[in-house]
């Protein structure tokens, strides 16, 4: 699904942002991107989600070396990924349906299949009474469920979140991270980059954590006090 190989990245003439970077995520995982501000999280995003290329090494996606692929060719890549931005970017002057649509109305999906689509999704992820809201008038939650109806819309085989509960609360935060679950549970290969270590010690799923560009192991632990705070993450 997705093969790093002694990657590395530089923007223009700088220090390598990333250095030797090598992991294989198999299709249908789960996986956590930990590491402090600065350490590279956000452009080992950027190369899964075709926002950059690297400056050397190799990215395979979907069985598809990158330095081989023609530029022409990337927007196929592109639809078969989903991303969640922390800062939503949703389109203020539309609605959450127009929104959530945006993805199918740009592959050109019949309005009646987009109009049955979203609905049902909308309302999967709880904000069926808000269909017809502008962003402007929702919670900093609410605006992240949008986002993240938006990213897999199209049922993609790898869904990219970054910070996804990073300005909203605890409660939201789980409700959020069990979307990704069921997703995941559905067959898409999903990459979680954050700073909650309580979500990530609860889920037990595989971390990847970047230190000063570089990709570490890492396992995670709570307490038994913290653990029973925790709700239950099939």
């Amino acid at each position: 699904m997705v093969r790093f190989e002694n990657v590395g990245l530089r923007y223009g003439n700088g220090p390598e942002v990333l250095r030797d970077v090598s992991f294989h995520l198999q299709p249908g995982s789960f996986h956590f991107l930990v590491g402090p501000t600065g350490a590279g999280k956000s452009s080992l995003l950027k190369l899964l989600y075709l926002s950059e290329r690297p400056s050397r090494g190799m990215v395979t996606l979907f069985g598809q070396a990158l330095s081989k692929t023609p530029r022409s060719q990337l927007a196929e890549l592109r639809r078969k990924i989903g991303v969640v931005f922390q800062d939503f970017r949703l389109l203020d002057h539309m609605t959450v349906f127009d929104n959530v649509a945006l993805p199918l109305r740009i592959a050109g999906t019949p309005e009646k299949k987009v109009q049955e689509m979203v609905s049902d999704l909308v309302a999967w992820v709880g904000l069926e009474e808000k269909m017809h809201a502008l962003p402007p008038t929702l919670s900093g939650g609410q605006k992240q469920l949008v986002a993240i109806a938006r990213a897999v819309i199209t049922s993609p085989k790898l869904i990219v979140a970054d910070e996804p509960t990073g300005n909203i609360d605890r409660e939201m935060s789980y409700r959020i991270m069990r979307l990704f679950i069921e997703m995941n549970k559905l067959g898409s290969t999903v990459v979680v980059a954050t700073h909650d270590m309580y979500l990530v010690d609860r889920m037990k799923r595989p971390v990847m954590e970047l230190h000063e560009g570089k990709l570490l192991e890492a396992s995670w632990w709570l307490t038994p006090g913290e653990a029973q705070e925790m709700p239950d993450f099939a």
